[in-house]
C-alpha cells in the first residue's frame, strides 16, 4: 500500500516516492479520457466473463461424472490427463497453440484442407482471439479445477446414495439432488473469488499470443500496464500504477456485491 501512492504523485526514480510531486487524480483523469479506455475495458471485460461463464460448469461436469467412474485405473489414468496441461508453463503451452493452428503446418488446417475447405489463419483473425484464448484456458486448468469438486463430493454421506438407490433414482437424479446440493456451498465460493479477478485477466498468455493483426481485441488493461510502465521507451511508473489501482478497486467493489449477494439469497459467503 506503500507503493500505491506513486499514482497521485509524478514520480521520478530520482526523487523517490516521498520526494515526487503530488498531482492527485491526473493519471486517472488521463486513463479515463484516452482513446484506448473503452477498448481496453471491453476487451477485458468481454474476455473475463467469456473466461468464467464458459470454465465454470467444466470441472463441475467432469467431478461429476468422475464420480460415478467404478474402474479406478480408468478414473485416475482421466484424471491424470485432464490436469497434466495444469503443469505446462504458459510459454509453452501458447508455443503448443500456435503450432496446432499454424495456417501451413498446423494439424487444424490439414484437417480442414483436407475437408476441401481453404487454410484459416486463426491468430490472425481478430474475432477468433477470444474464443482461441479461453477454450484453450478450460483445456489447461479443467483438471486442476476438478480436483476442488472431486474432494467436495466424496464429503458426501454415502447413506443418501444408497437411500436413492432403494429408493430407485436414477444416476442423474442422484447427481441433481444429491451431488449438486453438497457441492454447491464450494462452487459459490468459487464464483464469488473468480469474480473478484474479472479484470485481471492476466498478461503472459495475452501478451504470448498477440500480434499485430489480432491486436484489436487482444489488448486488455495488464498488457497495456506493462506496455506503457516498463516496456516502452519512456516509462511511465505513475500512469501505469494508476490504472494498476484502479484495475484492484473495480475487483474489490465486484467482490463485496457479489459476496452481499450469496448473503442475500442464503448461500455460502467468504464473511
Amino acid at each position: 500500500m506503500y507503493g500505491a501512492q506513486i499514482a497521485f504523485k509524478n514520480y521520478i526514480v530520482t526523487k523517490g516516492i516521498w520526494g515526487s510531486e503530488w498531482v492527485g487524480l491526473k493519471h486517472f483523469t488521463r486513463f479515463f479520457n484516452s482513446y484506448d479506455f473503452w477498448r481496453l475495458m471491453n476487451n477485458t471485460i468481454v474476455l473475463s466473463f467469456y473466461s468464467l461463464l464458459a470454465g465454470f460448469p467444466f470441472p463441475i461436469i467432469l467431478a461429476l461424472s468422475l464420480n460415478y467412474v467404478k474402474n479406478k485405473l480408468f478414473k485416475q489414468s482421466v484424471q491424470m490427463i485432464t490436469y497434466a496441461p495444469h503443469f505446462i508453463s504458459v510459454v509453452v503451452m501458447v508455443g503448443i497453440i500456435l503450432e496446432l493452428l499454424d495456417p501451413r503446418r498446423g494439424i487444424v488446417n490439414i484437417v480442414i484442407k483436407a475437408l476441401g475447405l481453404e487454410a484459416i489463419n486463426f491468430m490472425g483473425v481478430p474475432e477468433y482471439f477470444k474464443s482461441i484464448y479461453v477454450w484453450s484456458g478450460i483445456w489447461q486448468s479443467v483438471g486442476f479445477s476438478c480436483i476442488i469438486y472431486l474432494a467436495a463430493l466424496s464429503s458426501i454421506d454415502p447413506a443418501l446414495h444408497e437411500s436413492a438407490v432403494v429408493d430407485g433414482a436414477s444416476k442423474l437424479r442422484r447427481m441433481w439432488h444429491i451431488d449438486l446440493p453438497g457441492i454447491m456451498p464450494i462452487a459459490i465460493i468459487m464464483l464469488i473469488m473468480n469474480t473478484g479477478h474479472v479484470l485481471d485477466v492476466g498478461f503472459e498468455k495475452v501478451l504470448l499470443m498477440q500480434n499485430p493483426l489480432n491486436l484489436r481485441t487482444s489488448e486488455v488493461i495488464d498488457t497495456y500496464v506493462y506496455k506503457v510502465g516498463l516496456a516502452s521507451q519512456a516509462m511511465n511508473y505513475s500512469y501505469s500504477s494508476a490504472i494498476g489501482l484502479f484495475k484492484s478497486v473495480i475487483n474489490l467493489i465486484l467482490l463485496v456485491i457479489v459476496n452481499k449477494i450469496a448473503q442475500k439469497t442464503k448461500q455460502n459467503s467468504l464473511w
